[in-house]
Parts: structure tokens; sequence; C-alpha cells
């Protein structure tokens, strides 16, 4: 491992637990554990998996305009929500180019923005370029918060009796409480990125070891899932993974996220750009597909569509849940439609694939 990655607070347990660590975004990461990838994904589909994601980046912002310039610097709308709610966003560049998505959360003092580890350094520089228009307070607390994700259908039954005075039954989908969880003071928001009913558990480094421990227990229930699993159950959703689906080049109206671009709640960074793209109407979108043929849809894979070259694969896998080969591509609009044919080469071959209907996994747990 390079020298200058940096580790988790719960880097030491990972290596415990039989870890394959891989640097990834900057930090020694877990991918898997040793009964691999698959058997990973089908803990989470089926009972209860916990990811260490410590390695996102929290921003903290406080003052009289901090919802005025969350407002400004994201593409949503963050005074249409309730204090405890969360909100996915992303941020623009003026161009209309995403600079990342993000979780936006109203808590009562402050909003929190949770960005992605591999853009956390790109992200602070691109929202203080924007805070001197407003009385605002910035604080980047990415270093001092640890973060786990419990995923799964069993999440709620294995998390309530180590959280006895927060009744998580009442806790609506992206929406967060802060209470204890083993004794350790937590954001406690029912939001994930599997596809599956979970919690993510914002809290401090310090006490990261003891909550580990008593959500994984020798012979207990909950698991530990690598970077190789998150990716797949991701993708088994269609949710889009930054430096993928989605980049400084694609907007959001490309990409398929449109519902999180708020162009009538008043100016924001890209505002002008997403009016005028949409004024004159998309040339590609990001469309769901599947092969036909037996194959591996990696990253970078050509595409073509009626003979011509048409981009890249940006995600590809071979379902664990579906046992399909599925993918995420750009088409040019005008065919960016489910039934579409069209060929992703691989190895030289060109293999037929069909654009279908997104999520590809329709059975997730998720309220």
């Amino acid at each position: 491992m390079a020298v200058n990655l940096k580790r988790t607070p719960f880097y030491d347990l990972h290596v415990a637990a039989g870890a394959k660590i891989v640097p990834f975004a900057g930090f020694e990461m877990p991918v898997q554990y040793s009964e691999g990838i698959t058997a990973e994904h089908n803990t989470v589909r089926r009972g209860a998996g916990l990811f260490d994601v410590s390695h996102m980046g929290e921003f903290e912002i406080t003052g009289k305009d901090a919802l005025a310039f969350v407002s400004y610097v994201t593409s949503n709308d963050p005074a249409a929500l309730a204090y405890g709610q969360v909100q996915y966003s992303c941020f623009m560049h003026e161009t209309g180019g995403i600079v990342d998505d993000c979780l936006v959360y109203r808590l009562a003092d402050r909003v929190m923005l949770v960005v992605n580890a591999s853009n956390t350094a790109k992200d602070w520089a691109h929202v203080n370029r924007y805070a001197a228009k407003f009385e605002v307070k910035l604080a980047n607390v990415s270093d001092e918060v640890a973060l786990l994700a419990l995923q799964g259908p069993r999440s709620q039954a294995v998390l309530q009796p180590l959280a006895p005075g927060v009744k998580l039954d009442e806790i609506k989908y992206y929406h967060c409480v802060t209470g204890k969880v083993a004794g350790v003071n937590c954001i406690i928001s029912r939001t994930g990125y599997t596809g599956e009913d979970g919690f993510e558990l914002y809290h401090g480094n310090r006490h990261a070891t003891a909550l580990w421990r008593a959500l994984v227990r020798p012979g207990g229930e909950v698991k530990p899932v690598g970077l190789g699993a998150r990716d797949s159950l991701r993708l088994e959703m269609a949710y889009p993974l930054y430096g993928n689906d989605i980049d400084d080049e694609t907007t959001p109206l490309e990409a398929g996220l449109g519902w999180i671009v708020k162009l009538k709640k008043g100016d924001c960074v890209g505002k002008a750009a997403l009016e005028a793209q949409k004024a004159r109407g998309l040339e590609r979108k990001l469309v769901g597909f599947v092969l036909k043929e037996r194959g591996f849809p990696r990253h970078h894979y050509p595409v073509w569509v009626n003979g011509r070259p048409s981009g890249e694969v940006r995600s590809g896998i071979v379902s664990p849940s579906t046992g399909e080969a599925i993918g995420t591509a750009y088409l040019p609009y005008a065919v960016a439609r489910p039934g579409t044919r069209f060929e992703v080469e691989i190895r030289g071959a060109r293999l037929p694939a069909e654009v279908v209907e997104t999520p590809f996994w329709k059975q997730g747990s998720h309220r």
C-alpha cells in the first residue's frame, strides 16, 4: 500500500476480519472478506450487512444563510426539507456538468452535506468558491466523523435492541434522528445505497470500535460487507456512481436525474446551462441495459448503435441477484428507450444488448 493512503478508524477491524484491502479514493478499504463478494451481496439482499463508509466526506453549514447557501450550490431544493429530513442532490458546474452527487441533511442547528470520498477536496473547494455571497460558516468535519451503513431487510430487527431509546419504526425513509446505538451518540439515518432497508450511523471516530463490535458479533447475524458488493448492490438499483455513470461532463438531465433538479426554486449554480439544455433538447441519455448473450460488460467497453460508435459502458456487472449481465451507457436520446437494441464490444466481438427499464432489481426492501 502507498504510504500516503488514509485509513478509517475501522481499518484494524477489517484486517482482523480477513478483509482484502485495496486502495480506494485515497483510503485503504476492504473490497471483500473471506466469504467473497457474491456471498456478501446476498447477505444484504436477504439479511443484514455492515459497510464501513467512513471515507465519505461531511461538510457542516451554519449561519443565517445556511439553507439559502445550500440551495444555491445544490440542484435540489433544501427549503422543502423538514428538520430531520434528508435529500439526494448534486453540485453542478456553471456548465451544468456534475461536480458530485451528495446528500443534504437538514438538522436542527445546521445543514450537513455528505459527499463522495474521491471528490471531498474538489467539493470543498467548489462550495467555498460561493460562500462569500452568503452569511455562513463552513466546516469540513470529514476526518472527525465515522460512518457505518447497516443494510438489508433484517436491519431494523438487529439494530433495535441496540437502540432501546429510539423508535426505529417511526423513522421514515430519507429521514434521521439523533440517539444512542450501543451507548454511542449517533445520527441515525434511514438511508443507504443498496435498495434494501437500512440505517446509516454517523458518530465520532473515538467510538468506532465499540459500535462495530456491538453490531458484528462472533456468530451473530450481521456480517461485514466490502466495496465489491456495495458496487453490485447499487448497480442493480441503477444508482449512479460518480466517475462512472456521472461526472464533470454529464448533466443531471442526461443522467436521468431531472427529479433532483428544481429550476423553479430560484438561482443556483448551473441553472442557466440546464435551462438552455432543456430548451434545445437532450442529445443523449443514460440507460440501463441487459446483454442478450453471455458476457461481462465492463467499464469502458465500446458501445455501438446502428453500426456506429456511441460511447462506452459506464458501469457493468453480472448481477448476483438476477444472473443477467447488466450495465449502463449513454445512448443518443432518440433511441434511449426500453426495447432498443445495440451492441457492446467485448474483446473484439460485438454482443447484442437491449435497453431495459430500471432498476434491474425490483424486489428491494427499502421503503
